[in-house]
């Protein structure tokens, strides 16, 4: 029986892993650890064979932030993160997983513009957040060798039922709005149970390297608050011809190009030997809403 550590108590991806690893409760033990207080330092890692790290701030600012915030992404992100897995290793772990994101690129394309990631882009934060991710990979990484293998995942926005971040604002309007302005956009998306399936394959085959998860399909950020409407018995109309509103407004706030903007992973570099892909866009939004 493999035992795996989550490292981060209470955090979506977390919860949503342990919950998910139950079905397999014959083949694996999970166990949490807080990371908040600091006790953990005290603890061995020794009787573990895989440690998942979950534990981070998200981002979840608009604009400028202060020197505080700043520093607090890079002591939790990065310098946590470095520390946990040089913990790992000294302690005879084998196999370090690691929760960065797609944010290492840098924000979405605005409206009319495309952003395709393929497995050559170079890293290119726009903010402290993303930059603390990139440091942190850049701290572990060179911890691989023969007996420690680190796995980075970089991510796409991840969804499902519980999420946070810009999934619960689509619900909202699918929910309110009869009308909702048709964009023509594409973004890379993962279902936190297709996570689930990818990260436990990385554990089947102790794996080591960075990984681009993804859902099979690109989302239309249009289409999918139709697809959620429906799912509550609610017809969202898709209107054109609201692109040049949104694209004056985008002058003013983030929000439009976060929501609307286009961020793709090239389709093969999310490619990997098994599948992981269990649900499809669809069937995903039905089991979140229902």
């Amino acid at each position: 029986m493999k035992k795996i550590l989550i490292t981060g108590a209470n955090s979506y991806i977390g919860t949503s892993f342990e919950k998910y690893m139950q079905q397999y409760a014959d083949e694996y033990q999970v166990d949490t650890i807080d990371m908040i207080d600091g006790s953990w330092r005290e603890k061995s890692f020794s009787r573990y064979d895989i440690v998942y790290h979950v534990a981070g701030i998200a981002h979840s600012d608009n604009g400028k932030i202060s020197k505080e915030k700043e520093k607090l992404y890079y002591s939790v992100n990065t310098d946590l993160t470095i520390e946990a897995a040089k913990k790992a290793k000294a302690d005879g772990v084998k196999q370090f997983i690691f929760m960065s994101s797609a944010i290492v690129y840098g924000n979405s394309a605005p409206l009319g513009k495309e952003k395709i990631i393929t497995k050559d882009t170079p890293v290119s934060p726009a903010n402290c957040y993303g930059d603390s991710k990139v440091q942190a990979e850049n701290g572990i990484l060179p911890l691989i060798d023969d007996t420690f293998k680190v796995v980075i995942l970089r991510p796409p926005m991840i969804y499902g039922k519980g999420s946070k971040g810009n999934y619960p604002t689509l619900v909202k309007f699918a929910k309110k709005m009869s009308l909702f302005p048709y964009v023509k956009n594409q973004r890379s998306m993962l279902y936190i149970e297709n996570l689930m399936e990818f990260v436990r394959l990385m554990i089947v085959n102790e794996e080591s390297g960075i990984f681009f998860p993804q859902n099979k399909e690109y989302s239309n950020t249009s289409e999918m608050v139709k697809m959620i409407g429906a799912t509550h018995g609610k017809k969202v109309r898709l209107v054109k011809g609201f692109t040049w509103v949104l694209k004056i407004l985008s002058l003013f706030t983030g929000l439009v190009n976060k929501a609307f903007g286009n961020l793709v992973y090239e389709d093969k570099i999310s490619e990997y030997k098994q599948e992981y892909r269990k649900f499809t866009l669809t069937d995903s939004i039905e089991a979140t809403e229902k």
